[in-house]
């Protein structure tokens, strides 16, 4: 991994050949706050030393993400788009052969921009386009087919739309189905990771495929319409962040960054945002990681609400094909 000296985020390269920081901002927030109170907040993490913003359709972040990084330039934050690495999301509505680089193209006029570093299928799950995301029935599920969206998302990368594709929530089993028939292979797959759910099988076989692993709800989201409690009221991290005059945060983060993983933070505090950078110039040491490894594991989403009798996935275990 390289240091970016301008700001002390480490990059690592990854398998197209691009570098990605290893630390992601998250812009996921429900419900959505007004878009100037965000493009405020994105502006304070570029700032703040911030160089990777994960956005995605489903979000309702794009276009905010797109004007921070345009006033960043304009009021010289940052020289130019190419020192922000953007990341964007395909729709779960938009999951089909013939609308993903519409899709992307839509992301792209959102964002104000003529590529995103890197673009991921959001869900291996596909829902009617007149679907609401949060508020998905049964009758909203249609077949979600991996080997003709993947197709697609290699043409994204084909047209230059991305400079790098992937996927985010996508089981072994699926990445596995996926790779049969690629003939690009995916540059990262995002996945929930912490402390609480530590995902060594899958750290393995994406080091394995060279596949670099994102980790979504690094500190658990609590709070959020998804989250757990599970990483920040941790006794063990309580424990070593007093011992090492660290945050909770730090300790979590800093764990997910030793496994070689790259977190997605999110804070909307601004003190909190410039504590969670500061995690690449300490290490934990191997008791400390040993503590770590002991605590007790568990999905913080479960993915249920996409689980029908009749639907793709009729239960939690094929959604995640027993990576439950």
């Amino acid at each position: 991994m390289e240091k970016a000296a301008e700001f002390g985020v480490p990059e690592v390269i990854l398998n197209s050949g691009h570098k990605m920081p290893c630390l992601g901002f998250g812009t996921a927030v429900h419900p959505l706050p007004p878009a100037d109170q965000l493009i405020t907040v994105f502006l304070e993490a570029i700032s703040a030393g911030y160089r990777h913003f994960d956005t995605a359709a489903m979000y309702g972040s794009e276009e905010a993400v797109g004007r921070a990084v345009a006033a960043a330039i304009e009021c010289g934050l940052v020289k130019d788009r190419k020192e922000i690495f953007i990341t964007s999301k395909l729709f779960v509505t938009d999951t089909h052969r013939d609308l993903v680089v519409p899709a992307l193209e839509e992301t792209l006029r959102k964002l104000g921009q003529d590529y995103v570093d890197l673009y991921l299928i959001h869900w291996p799950i596909r829902i009617k386009q007149t679907a609401v995301a949060y508020e998905i029935n049964e009758e909203d599920m249609l077949y979600f087919d991996i080997k003709d969206v993947w197709e697609a998302m290699e043409e994204c990368s084909k047209l230059g739309l991305a400079k790098s594709i992937g996927v985010s929530n996508f089981s072994r089993e699926k990445l596995s189905k996926l790779l049969r028939n690629a003939t690009i292979t995916p540059a990262v797959n995002q996945v929930e990771m912490s402390v609480a759910w530590q995902q060594r099988r899958m750290l393995e076989f994406c080091e394995e495929k060279r596949i670099h692993v994102c980790a979504w709800s690094p500190l658990g989201a609590n709070g959020a319409l998804w989250g757990t409690n599970a990483v920040m009221q941790s006794p063990i991290l309580e424990e070593i962040a007093a011992a090492r005059n660290k945050t909770k945060a730090q300790v979590a983060l800093r764990w997910v960054y030793e496994q070689g993983a790259v977190p997605l933070v999110k804070s909307f505090d601004s003190e909190r945002m410039r504590q969670n950078l500061r995690i690449f110039d300490w290490e934990l040491t191997d008791e400390e990681a040993c503590k770590i490894g002991k605590i007790p594991q568990a999905r913080g989403f479960t993915g249920q609400r996409f689980i029908f009798p009749k639907g793709q996935y009729r239960s939690v275990e094929e959604l995640w094909d027993g990576e439950v």
